[in-house]
């Protein structure tokens, strides 16, 4: 698998970073890194914190104390001014594709380019037959959500999520739900577009056969402790970890056993 360029400044960058929900922690004091063209993973058992994280990286969820910088940008609440320009930055997948069920599939790829840009819509529809071409949608840009598989639903997620050809995509459970072969085509167009848009990627997973096959480098989290127990290449955690709860996740084993 090629790697990703750890020798620069990272793409993101996590300082110090506390985050929960009231006045009650869910993760704190977690520092780490994203390069340029890395596919980033982070793992852990339910409960133990990855969607918290994920957004607080994107500006869905305020820090407690600590900071995240994406692209030389400290992220800033969405609901603050300013945080438009970060969001132009970055495309989300979200679980099950979060697809609009009253459009189109060209119509929801279409909603970020007639939000943040001035195209012309001759433009814009030339751009959607792209991106949907991209992740092997072309000819379905007429279809409803309810007309296409899961699969095909969440690859419309993809293409919408890239329209605006961001620096970083974010994954959240990617493959939640879709049967083996579907996660499986997944994973490759997930390899795809990194390895030839050269495009940052954070995926929040628990699907152990994803993340051997596109992570380049994962962070895992503990519930109990609450911040990075393990970080490093996902085959290397699996076959030298000495922390037995990172050892069991790989293995799939209940603690203690």
């Amino acid at each position: 698998m090629r790697t990703a360029d750890n020798s620069g400044i990272p793409i993101i960058s996590a300082r110090n970073l506390t985050v929960g929900y009231g006045n009650e922690p869910i993760i704190e004091d977690v520092s780490f890194d994203v390069f340029h063209g890395e596919v980033f993973a982070v793992l852990g058992r339910s409960g133990c914190g990855k969607t918290t994280l994920f957004k607080a990286l994107m500006g869905l969820l305020e820090p407690q104390q600590g900071s995240v910088v994406v692209d030389g940008e400290e992220v800033l609440p969405v609901s603050e001014p300013g945080s438009e320009r970060m969001l132009r930055k970055i495309g989300v997948l979200f679980q099950s594709g979060a697809l609009f069920s009253s459009m189109t599939v060209a119509e929801n790829v279409a909603l970020p380019l007639r939000q943040y840009t001035a195209f012309p819509e001759r433009t814009i529809e030339q751009l959607v037959s792209l991106k949907l071409t991209e992740v092997g949608l072309g000819g379905h840009e007429g279809a409803l959500p309810s007309e296409i598989s899961g699969g095909m639903a969440r690859r419309a997620g993809l293409a919408r999520a890239m329209a605006l050809d961001p620096k970083i995509l974010f994954f959240d459970e990617p493959s939640a739900g879709l049967d083996p072969v579907t996660s499986a085509e997944l994973d490759r167009l997930i390899l795809h577009i990194n390895r030839s848009l050269e495009t940052t990627m954070v995926i929040v997973t628990h699907e152990l056969a994803s993340i051997m096959t596109v992570a380049h480098r994962v962070i895992m989290l503990d519930g109990d402790e609450k911040n990075i127990i393990a970080v490093g290449a996902p085959r290397d955690l699996m076959e030298k970890t000495e922390d037995s709860r990172v050892r069991d996740f790989f293995e799939r084993s209940p603690s203690g056993e």
